[in-house]
């Protein structure tokens, strides 16, 4: 294989490292194996596909490469006159389009040059490349894939073979998610699993050095200094970086800073296909109405975050409390004090084998390559799932709980990724996902405990819709608040407001006043009182109820001590 150097990948060096110690001779590669990458060259670097790094950066020793994927068959890549000097070879009218005749003729080719060396003759190494395996050796039953247990055995034989590397033999296969892939290769331990991740910010600003004599115009504000663009641009692929440019060069566009954020959403949103949600916030925690308490709290975390002082950083937050009481909202003015992007996950389950577990594995990739971000679960007590899921889901709501789990307590994502939960039944919520070392802080959000607090609700939203509420009508008004009114539902009686001053002709504070008068609460007040218990007993910190709200749950002879 290649010489070793600095300038190398991680993985790919993890791959040197393996082969030339004898360690492996087969390389499982899976993740973000569509990219374009980076291949280096003393004079003049260049873009290729991950087919191009390996033939020329880890492969170029190796006399014969052979090649197989669905499309093409299998093709000799390189050495074409040394494989025909393969006596089986010169009776073969075609090499074989179908997957298992192909595996049994790379079998038999092995074994022939093993066989040469045997005997003292020259023997050729020989590198094997399987594209695109979870087409052909998927994780799907043996019933739906004719052969499929037969191809399994074929590829996992080379890698139990341990002369492998001896015999100067190495074998790649290429997939997506290693969970796409049949068991009985991907759980091979004599295969070295390799992870390619999403490209570093030194990786882009390198890929955009070399697009900047193909995209001076797009590149142009930069002048050839990308460390920042490329650092607004952690979590996208080169591919859909180059193709941005490319089509930004064609307009004459300049890529000034300003486009950079929505540039990151729509690029790491594509690249995501639909499993996430990618937000860059406009709002802070000043934006949150009341909650001082705990805004002073996540103030101090985020200092420390800022300080890189990551000793006392949670791993994560639990918001807890009724509907409607802006759990979703504090998540993104958190993100927006941060200064960092949240992530929200969608729809990574998936109805066929191994497909949900696929998902969320390219997700926590995209993660990894975001640096700092905050990732948010709304509804966490269903989206979760469970440790114990029985037998109506297969196991993947045990599978997914493991894989959050494990996930959520990485030690390695302390400082980088940092969990939100939401939830109105905290108790639904397994208990391991709660535990310190993973969320670490669960903080309950409550309704407004007095009418000044619930007035002061109103009077801000109304405010927002250029309705306001004179400050002589106070007195008046206060009577009329709601008990435990929810933002939620202050928002909704804030609209009406708005809407009566803009049908009838109403003055603000006449329109708030024949909203309250008759008011209906939107959520049934019981069902209101348990969740703030639920609420209550999940607090990690007594400061974060009031006396107000432990006076009231305290009242209920029903309700949990808190």
């Amino acid at each position: 294989m290649s010489d070793l150097s600095d300038s190398l990948p991680a993985w790919s060096r993890d791959v040197i490292a393996r082969y030339e110690s004898g360690a492996s001779g087969q390389f499982i590669l899976h993740g973000n194996i569509a990219d374009r990458m980076l291949l280096p060259a003393p004079a003049n670097p260049k873009l290729g596909s991950l087919i191009d790094f390996l033939a020329e950066v880890l492969l170029p020793r190796f006399e014969i490469v052979l090649s197989y994927d669905p499309g093409h068959g299998l093709r000799v890549e390189r050495g074409r006159e040394r494989f025909a000097e393969w006596p089986a070879a010169k009776g073969l009218p075609e090499l074989p389009t179908q997957a298992l005749p192909a595996a049994r003729l790379i079998s038999h080719f092995l074994q022939y040059v093993r066989n040469l060396r045997a005997v003292g003759a020259q023997a050729p190494t020989v590198a094997v490349i399987l594209r695109d395996a979870q087409l052909y050796l998927p994780a799907l039953p043996q019933t739906l894939v004719p052969d499929l247990s037969a191809l399994a055995s074929v590829v996992r034989s080379w890698a139990t073979d341990t002369t492998l590397t001896g015999q100067g033999q190495a074998v790649f296969l290429l997939c997506d998610r290693l969970f796409n892939v049949h068991p009985l290769v991907a759980q091979n331990p004599r295969a070295s699993t390799l992870e390619i991740p999403l490209p570093s910010c030194t990786e882009l600003a390198a890929a955009m050095r070399c697009l900047a004599t193909e995209c001076p115009t797009a590149l142009g504000p930069w002048q050839g200094d990308f460390t920042k663009p490329a650092a607004r641009l952690a979590g996208t692929s080169i591919a859909a970086l180059e193709t941005f440019l490319k089509l930004r060069e064609h307009a004459s566009q300049p890529l000034e800073a300003a486009h950079l954020g929505e540039l990151r959403k729509s690029l790491v949103e594509r690249d995501s296909e639909g499993l996430i949600e990618f937000i860059e916030p406009n709002k802070s925690l000043a934006d949150v109405l009341g909650l001082d308490g705990v805004k002073a709290w996540l103030r101090q975390d985020l200092a420390l975050w800022q300080q890189d002082d990551l000793g006392a950083l949670p791993m994560g937050y639990l918001f807890c409390g009724p509907v409607g009481t802006g759990k979703t909202y504090l998540a993104e003015c958190l993100a927006g004090e941060a200064g960092v992007p949240v992530v929200t996950l969608k729809n990574f389950r998936d109805r066929w084998v191994g497909a949900t577990e696929a998902n969320l594995e390219k997700i926590f990739a995209l993660l990894h390559a975001l640096g700092r971000a905050i990732v948010f679960i709304d509804e966490a007590d269903q989206a979760l799932g469970r440790r114990d899921s029985g037998s109506g889901d297969s196991g993947v709501s045990s599978r997914v709980y493991s894989m959050l789990a494990a996930e959520m307590s990485d030690p390695t994502n302390r400082g980088r990724i940092l969990w939100v939960l939401a939830s109105s039944r905290p108790d639904l919520i397994e208990v391991d996902l709660k535990r310190p070392g993973r969320i670490d802080v669960k903080i309950p959000i409550f309704p407004a405990a007095t009418p000044e607090e619930g007035y002061s609700l109103l009077s801000a939203l109304c405010q927002r819709r250029k309705t306001p509420i004179p400050a002589e009508e106070k007195p008046g008004l206060l009577p009329l608040i709601p008990p435990w009114l929810t933002p939620g539902a202050a928002e909704a009686i804030a609209v009406k407001t708005y809407r009566l001053t803009r049908t009838q002709a109403l003055p603000p504070a006449a329109a708030l006043r024949a909203c309250l008068v008759g008011y209906r609460p939107p959520v049934d007040p019981a069902i209101i009182r348990l969740q703030m218990n639920l609420a209550a007993a999940e607090a990690t910190d007594a400061a974060f109820i009031a006396p107000e709200v432990r006076n009231f749950l305290e009242s209920d002879p029903k309700s949990a001590r808190i």
